[in-house]
């Protein structure tokens, strides 16, 4: 992995941060709710309500066992009418917890502020809130937050860099939750040990970079900085991210946490600021609708199950028939076949694309011009990985490193003959794994 890629090798596109300057409207409780109990990567929960149970904001209606996982939580107020199973935009099958709201948005009587004195009951607090990474992962906080060789980590990177186009959700955290994000971070800091905080943040968002040094600087907090990214995709992406503010090269299958680093999306932090200053745990949702698609691009907060038809009613509904909807980022968000879904907790983005807009080029054959490889945030050559995996050659495969894609698609994006060849590396991996090569 080239030292220098993550400075060369990365995509100037167009940004289209068209909501960037739209306040956060809260949208008005919908009739129903379908709270999925697979919101996070690892065992998905199991539902601890039935049909016909009442339930409050907060209380607690899916739950498991398994070290991977995090508890989740009513949204709203209302009546269980239903258990059902929903084919997931990930291509499994998700069971909800479907809740006619009575409106009234009566809070659960057990949330309280969490009471924490040590490390121990700071990550015990966290999961009992039921944050996963809210930047696109959806990986289990409290799992991140308690390392196993905590001694060695001393620094806190939280990632506000939002590269992605059309998305400026997090943007808008910055900008209205500035405090929170504070809160958050000397929590994170003091229970952890950590030494120095940063947030990256990318140059295209001056105003959040301003606001927090000024903040920063008024409540004396020397150890914590902002970091100014060039805007340029994929400077988010996690190991770029590292390397860009500790010098580090974060090979695949590390952690930050090997390399000295707890790394954790702005929002994410944000939470941690909130709840423990409310104990309301992770019920709503901030993100931005866009697309031209959409009538009234917005950024909202939703309650957490929210059907994504009702979110774009609420942004006017459609002005063009929607031929792609995507659930986060046109770079690394999934597209979903329905509208008829609900709204899970790593939700940064609902996009919905006309035709005109959502039109993909007949692909033609490789002219070898190499942009796939100057665009690699690693060096890695797609066209090879590509012959590689039509061949179902695994150990090829691994030679070349399919294992070091991070998925960013920054290779099929600049591809002129519009090969899919970022998909193509994930199908890769899995020959890889299916071969058991390591």
């Amino acid at each position: 992995m080239s030292a220098n890629a993550k400075h060369l090798h990365s995509i100037d596109a167009g940004h289209y941060k068209n909501t960037a300057g739209c306040e956060t409207e809260v949208m008005p409780i919908p009739d129903i709710v379908k709270i999925s109990m697979s919101q996070h990567i690892g065992a998905p929960c199991k539902p601890l309500v039935a049909k016909g149970d009442t339930v409050k904001v907060g209380q607690l209606i899916g739950d498991t066992d398994a070290f991977v996982s995090a508890p989740i939580h009513s949204s709203v107020s209302g009546t269980v009418v239903g258990i059902e199973t929903q084919r997931s935009a990930a291509a499994g099958n998700d069971t909800l917890v479907v809740i006619e709201t009575d409106k009234k948005q009566e809070m659960c009587e057990n949330i309280k502020v969490p009471e924490v004195n040590d490390l121990q009951s700071f990550v015990k607090a966290v999961r009992d809130s039921g944050l996963v990474g809210l930047g696109g992962a959806s990986f289990p906080t409290h799992i991140k937050y308690n390392p196993k060789n905590i001694d060695e980590v001393h620094t806190l990177i939280v990632n506000g860099a939002e590269c992605e186009p059309f998305i400026t959700s997090d943007h808008r955290t910055m900008l209205e939750d500035t405090q929170d994000i504070i809160d958050g971070m000397k929590l994170i800091m003091e229970y952890i040990g950590l030494d120095e905080g940063y947030i990256g943040i990318e140059e295209n968002k001056p105003d959040a970079i301003e606001k927090l040094d000024r903040m920063f600087a008024e409540q004396g907090l020397t150890n914590m900085h902002t970091f100014k990214l060039q805007a340029r995709y994929p400077k988010g992406a996690e190991r770029v991210l590292v390397y860009e503010i500790t010098g580090k090269e974060m090979k695949a299958g590390v952690l930050p946490a090997d390399l000295g680093v707890i790394l954790s999306n702005v929002t994410s932090v944000a939470f941690v600021g909130q709840y423990f200053r409310n104990g309301i745990p992770l019920v709503n949702k901030r993100m931005t609708v866009d697309g031209d698609a959409v009538a009234q691009p917005k950024n909202i907060i939703a309650p957490i199950g929210t059907m994504i038809h009702d979110v774009v009613e609420f942004c006017g509904g459609y002005k063009a028939e929607p031929k792609k909807i995507l659930m986060g980022g046109p770079m690394m968000g999934r597209a979903i076949f329905s509208d008829a879904m609900p709204i899970v907790k790593n939700n940064n983005a609902i996009l919905a694309f006309s035709k005109e807009k959502s039109y993909i080029p007949e692909e033609t054959a490789c002219i070898n011009c190499g942009r796939c490889h100057q665009a690699c945030p690693f060096n890695l050559l797609p066209t090879a990985l590509a012959e590689a995996y039509e061949r179902r050659d695994a150990q090829k495969l691994s030679d070349l490193q399919v294992m070091q894609c991070m998925e960013c698609g920054s290779c099929s994006y600049v591809c002129p003959a519009r090969r899919p060849l970022g998909f193509m590396n994930k199908l890769g991996k899995a020959v890889v794994k299916e071969a058991g090569i390591k």
